[in-house]
């Protein structure tokens, strides 16, 4: 059984964490701003679904093969950084009929679910930092080491999903009062495509 004071200070870290500026909720607020809040919303989802992805590598071992082996972790983070730079090229492109407020998103759920999902599974970062984060809190003495690092990631995933879903309702009241100006779509659609440009460079600069 795990105390609840080291639950406590887990979830007030993860939430701290999700506080923080960083590619995913950065991406949430994009997202958001473009195509409404449910957007936003849908795509948490997404980079939640891919922290399950994560918090099983980690509790299964497996998230340490991209912390030693070079190989692996370059081939992951340059196909994450194509996809970005795909969504970039999306987003240049995109004019402003392609943006919606509200609760209607241009893009089907799915689509805008998948990319949350390939967001977050392929950065190989945050697979390491899972392998470095979720360990700290488990303690053998209390059982088993993969149950312990599965509900941790639970927590930490409900504490993305708080922080993300505030970003992605902010995001969505920016992008419905943008919509209101046809330039300011257009120039909404150039900045999230320069936002994408930005984060693949990071994450193809990115070392272990």
């Amino acid at each position: 059984m795990i105390p609840f004071d080291v639950l406590t200070v887990f979830f007030a870290a993860a939430v701290a964490l999700g506080v923080a500026p960083g590619p995913d909720n950065i991406f949430v607020l994009t997202q958001s701003a473009l195509y409404g809040r449910f957007a936003g919303l849908v795509v948490t989802l997404g980079l939640c679904t891919g922290l399950i992805v994560h918090t099983i590598a980690v509790a299964l071992g497996v998230a340490a093969i991209f912390q030693t082996s070079e190989l692996a972790f370059t081939l992951l983070k340059f196909a994450g950084a194509g996809y970005l730079l795909y969504l970039a090229f999306q987003a240049f492109r995109a004019g402003k009929t392609e943006i919606s407020g509200g609760n209607s998103p241009a893009l089907s759920a799915w689509t805008l679910y998948r990319r949350g999902i390939v967001m977050n599974v392929s950065n190989p970062k945050v697979a390491i930092f899972f392998l470095a984060f979720l360990p700290q809190f488990a303690d053998p003495a209390r059982g088993s080491v993969p149950g312990q690092i599965l509900i941790f990631g639970a927590l930490f995933i409900v504490a993305t999903i708080l922080v993300f879903g505030g970003v992605a309702l902010g995001g969505g009241m920016l992008g419905a009062f943008l919509k209101r100006s046809p330039k300011a779509q257009v120039r909404l659609n150039r900045l999230a495509g320069l936002v994408f440009v930005g984060l693949a460079l990071r994450l193809a600069v990115a070392e272990r």
